[in-house]
């Protein structure tokens, strides 16, 4: 059982790392570039969030939950870019 005196400290984490991505992810949305972006990290980076998502669904971790679940969408999305851009524009 988490002590609820420390349980802000999850949030507050899980609000800034969430948070620290979003600027990133506009930017990808936006201009649609990915060309300086690693695939390899993006698609790592997806797959360590999704897994972070199934693990908070496991212990019922709200905060990780909630965060995990954003972030993967936005990673998810710029991942997609990455792979559609590679596509349309292999080099």
């Amino acid at each position: 059982m988490m002590d609820f005196s420390f349980e802000w400290i999850g949030y507050v984490a899980a609000s800034l790392t969430t948070l620290s991505f979003l600027p990133q992810a506009i930017k990808t949305i936006k201009t649609r570039d990915t060309e300086s972006l690693s695939f390899g990290m993006y698609a790592m980076f997806t797959a360590g969030v999704l897994m972070w998502l199934i693990y908070g669904l496991y212990i019922d971790n709200y905060a990780i939950i909630v965060a995990n679940a954003v972030t993967f969408l936005l990673a998810a999305v710029i991942l997609g870019f990455k792979i559609y851009n590679s596509f349309k524009n292999p080099n």
